[in-house]
Formats: structure tokens, C-alpha cells, sequence
């Protein structure tokens, strides 16, 4: 079979390095006689992975001491209920930046708990641009802000961190986390699903700040609670180890690929060689501006929408799968994470040139 390239955002493409090693250790993990995924949450072999897991995370993104690192179920769109939930801290009110679908479902979920004031949104765009943050509308009161750094279907990106003015920032990175560097200190607290950058579905990764947590309600049950779960090692309940576990070799991939320096590097060159095939045809068009295109997810538009088929059955012919847009609003777009290598992209933009030509 043909080499396979999988665009999908997500689930994503993981490492091939990554799968092999975990189909070599599908029986027996190292040398402990059992599989990972036969394995006690509260033995000394899956300690060891936790362990691990843990540490390796905080020398990638270099997470400062004072700030708890959770492994939670529920992917990000339950944090969308449980941050509100856990660092209100006494206050009745939210800022919440809109720029896209996964932004106004986090505004939607947090209502149920408190006041949302929209600071700001794009949706007047259609969520092609960022709106400028000097125009921001910030309470001074508010609990937190909150903004998504990277949206995965409208393919709109920050490229830096936004001022809070104070505000403890809180922000979901879903679908950037690890890709590019960040000052993980001037946030409060940051989460992020793990089926994009860091390994499979099933896994979220919260980072929150000490003097956040251990004032939530006492509606919010122990599952949920950030503190409950830190003392806890986030082995409340059962977590998901096997997953856990791949979310480990994830993050080693990384660090031998140079760690978050090098990967931002590649995946700059990747998205300027993605867009530069779409801004340079006349068949192609990405609609967002480019002073905030993702790196991550790039979406494109046919000039005629009656090629989107063909097109999509070309490309599968060719070994370029998950091309297909969102639903919410068609076209196309190709995710290009971190395990997505160079020569994928260039095997997308040389098919899109040909289509092109013979269309």
C-alpha cells in the first residue's frame, strides 16, 4: 500500500515512532510481565508511567512549580462547565473572547454558572479575524478571561498571548498545546484535549495555577474539583491509563525531536508552504486573515463548489485523507499537527497543484 497521510483534525495522526513502540509493548510493558492496559491505577508499574508523564510534560512546556498538572476525562468541552465551576472563586461574572464554534460553546456551557460578558467577538466576520484587542471590553471584576487559542474549524490562531489586564488568563489549547512556545506563567490556567497534539481521544490535560483551586461550590462534585483531584494525583477515579500511557510516548517523541523549539520550527515551515499553494492558485482560497492564520488547521475553499466531490475522491485516490471542512462550513481543510510530516504537506500541495491544472 501507498504511504498514508491522514489530515483529520481530530482524532489525529500520531507518531508512526509512537504506534510501533506501543505495538511492541501491547503484551508486556518493559519488563513487568503484564500490559499497560492490565495494569493497576495504584501499582508501581503504572506509577512509574504517571510519573513520568508528569515530568516530561513539565520540562516541555516548562510549567513553573506553583501550577497543578491534571490528567481529567470528559475532553475540553467538559472543562467548559468544570472551569466555571472551580475557579469562579466567589464571583458571579466571566469574560469570555469569541472567535469561533469552540469559543461560543465554552460562552454557552459557562452561562449555566455565571454571568458571560463577551469582551469581544469575530462573529461579524464570520470568524476570519481576531478582533483587536484594544477594543476588548475587560470587567475588572470579572473571576477570569478566557479565549481559545486556536480554532480548529474556522482555522483562526493567536499568535500571542492576549493582556489581561489582571485577570487571571484562562485558555483552551486544544489544538495548539506543545506546537508552538508559550509563557505558560501569565496564565492562570490553560487545558487542552489530547487527540490533536498529544496523543489519542480520552485524555485533558489541565494546568492550573495553585491559588486558583480549593474555593470551588459544594455543588461541584469531587470528579470535577480541581483540588480534589490534585491531592488525588488525578487518580480520583480510575483514570485511563492506556491512554495515559500514550500520551507518554507522545511527549518523549517530543523531547527527542528537540522539544517545543524545534517542532514550532517545522511547523512554521509547514503552514508557509501550505498557504503559499493556496494564495498562489486561483482555484484555492483560505478566507481568514492572514495576521491570525493556524498553523494547525487550514481550512480552503474550491472556487466551485461542484470540484469539492472530485476532489476529495482524487485525493483519497492519492493517499491524502480527512480533507473533507466541517460541516458548520464545508470546504476543505488539512490539519497539520505536530506528528504530520513535511513531506505530507508536500505531497498535498503537489496534488493540489495537479488537480488544479487538470481542472
Amino acid at each position: 500500500m501507498s504511504r498514508i497521510y491522514n489530515f483529520s483534525a481530530g482524532p489525529s495522526a500520531l507518531p508512526e515512532p509512537v504506534l510501533r513502540q506501543a505495538q511492541e509493548e501491547l503484551m508486556e510493558w518493559r519488563d513487568s510481565g503484564m500490559s499497560v492496559m492490565e495494569m493497576s491505577h495504584r501499582g508501581r508499574f503504572f506509577s512509574l508511567i504517571a510519573e513520568e508523564l508528569e515530568n516530561d510534560l513539565r520540562t516541555l512546556l516548562a510549567i513553573p512549580d506553583n501550577y497543578k498538572v491534571l490528567f481529567m476525562q470528559g475532553g475540553a468541552t467538559a472543562q467548559f462547565s468544570f472551569i466555571p465551576q472551580n475557579i469562579l472563586n466567589g464571583r458571579t461574572r466571566a469574560c469570555y473572547v469569541n472567535t469561533g464554534a469552540w469559543s461560543e460553546k465554552a460562552i454557552q456551557d459557562a452561562k449555566n454558572y455565571c454571568e458571560v460578558i463577551v469582551s469581544a467577538s469575530s462573529e461579524a466576520s464570520k470568524f476570519t479575524n481576531i478582533p483587536d484587542p484594544s477594543d476588548w471590553v475587560l470587567d475588572e471584576q470579572a473571576a477570569y478571561l478566557h479565549y481559545t487559542a486556536n480554532e480548529t474549524i474556522h482555522g483562526v490562531e493567536f499568535s500571542d498571548i492576549p493582556d489581561s489586564v489582571g485577570l487571571p488568563l484562562v485558555s483552551d489549547m486544544s489544538s495548539n498545546i506543545l506546537s508552538r512556545k508559550f509563557d505558560l506563567s501569565r496564565f492562570g490556567l490553560v487545558y487542552a484535549g489530547t487527540q490533536k497534539n498529544m496523543g489519542p481521544a480520552g485524555v485533558t490535560v489541565v494546568i492550573v495555577r495553585d491559588d486558583l483551586i480549593g474555593k470551588s461550590g459544594k455543588q461541584t462534585p469531587p470528579v470535577f474539583n480541581y483540588a480534589d483531584q490534585a491531592k488525588n494525583h488525578s487518580m480520583l477515579n480510575t483514570p485511563a491509563t492506556y491512554n495515559w500511557y500514550l500520551v507518554g510516548l507522545v511527549l518523549k517523541w517530543l523531547l527527542k525531536q528537540g522539544g517545543v523549539d524545534a517542532i514550532e520550527q517545522r511547523n512554521m515551515a509547514k503552514a508557509e508552504l501550505l498557504y503559499q499553494t493556496i494564495d498562489q492558485s486561483s482555484l484555492y482560497r483560505n478566507p481568514v486573515d492572514p495576521s491570525c492564520r493556524s498553523r494547525m488547521n487550514v481550512p480552503f475553499i474550491l472556487a466551485d463548489q461542484n470540484l469539492d466531490k472530485p476532489f476529495l475522491a482524487a485525493a483519497e485516490a492519492n493517499g491524502l485523507f480527512e480533507l473533507k471542512g466541517h460541516r458548520s462550513v464545508g470546504g476543505m481543510r488539512a490539519s497539520i499537527y505536530n506528528a504530520m510530516p513535511e513531506e505530507g504537506v508536500r505531497a498535498l500541495c503537489d496534488f493540489m497543484a495537479e488537480f488544479e491544472r487538470t481542472h
